[in-house]
């Protein structure tokens, strides 16, 4: 197969999913903005990760783009994927992570960002849940935690629309967000209960348990809530699902590369940033300790993670069909 032969069948199998890299290096820069923040220190390390997410995003977004206009068949083809179609309101989220990683420093684009992320999550959360309801059968084995990145981008918007005076927007997304969480928390443990286990490459998926809980809490604290009974519920449920993706570590770790690996990503960084902020608001010591140490983990995973991902496409492993 000659070079352009190669280069052709690589962009038709490129996958949406290679958005929850930006996803994970946005997180990635609020975590480490948080523990600057917790170091009293201004962020720039933060602002240096979150401008290589941008350029990150930039790549991915023009290569999807391409691929768009060369191979519609293969992007419609995703579309009909009962898996990989929760991961295109990824783009979306990548926006609004990128308006809120980068409104510290940077807050004339921060919010161009973010404002285009959440109309562009409106949209995809509209154009996912009409699937959902609609005329197409689904399968309950087809059902993963991934289906919870549509609902998470909802619950992300507030924690730079409240900087940006958003009020009425960031009430609205939360809202949003919080009711679809508690419709698909309960559709995906009737799933992994009573029903066959997941394919192995996408047991990582589970991590993605974490992400919404933890999200939801950095919103409701923004929007005045802080550490009310509803704030503690809401950071508590998700140490609960990191310790019930922890108890899966042994089967994890049996998995080979996939990128669905990235799935661990974004929700360690949400728990990293909520730590935090809890214990900030509590005024733990321990908990802004374990902020630090979730913080050097998150950094060290999606090193890993990006170093994998570099290796995985250099032999071949990645963008091709499946």
């Amino acid at each position: 197969m000659t070079a352009v032969a190669v280069a052709h069948s690589r962009l038709a199998h490129f996958p949406i999913v290679f958005f929850a890299t930006v996803m994970g290096l946005s997180g990635l820069a609020l975590a480490v903005t948080r523990a600057e923040h917790a170091l009293g220190r201004s962020p720039v390390a933060g602002t240096i990760v979150a401008t290589l997410a941008l350029l990150v995003f930039v790549v991915i977004a023009a290569t999807y783009a391409l691929k768009v206009l060369r191979h519609p068949a293969m992007v419609v083809a995703e579309w009909r994927h009962p898996v990989r179609m929760a991961f295109f309101p990824a783009a979306a989220i990548s926006l609004i992570l990128l308006g809120t990683a980068l409104q510290p420093a940077l807050p004339a684009l921060a919010q161009p960002l973010w404002a285009a992320g959440a109309a562009l999550q409106l949209i995809g959360s509209l154009s996912v849940v009409s699937v959902w309801i609609g005329h197409r059968a689904f399968e309950t084995p087809q059902l993963t935690p991934a289906w919870f990145i549509p609902a998470v981008g909802n619950v992300l918007v507030p924690i730079a629309g409240v900087g940006y005076g958003a009020i009425e927007v960031s009430w609205f997304f939360l809202s949003v967000g919080l009711v679809f969480w508690l419709i698909l928390l309960t559709l995906v443990f009737n799933r992994l209960i009573f029903h066959p286990p997941m394919p192995d490459r996408l047991l990582p998926t589970l991590a993605i348990l974490v992400a919404p809980p933890a999200v939801a809490f950095l919103s409701w604290t923004r929007l005045g809530g802080g550490l009310d009974p509803f704030g503690r519920i809401l950071y508590d449920a998700a140490v609960l699902f990191a310790l019930v993706v922890l108890t899966q570590a042994g089967r994890l770790r049996q998995i080979g590369f996939a990128m669905s690996w990235w799935a661990y990503s974004f929700p360690l960084a949400a728990l990293t940033v909520a730590t935090f902020v809890y214990g900030e608001l509590s005024g733990s010591a321990a908990h802004v300790g374990a902020g630090f140490g979730l913080a050097a983990l998150t950094t060290t995973v999606i090193g890993a993670l990006a170093i994998r991902t570099v290796v995985g496409m250099m032999r071949d492993e990645i963008c091709r069909p499946e």
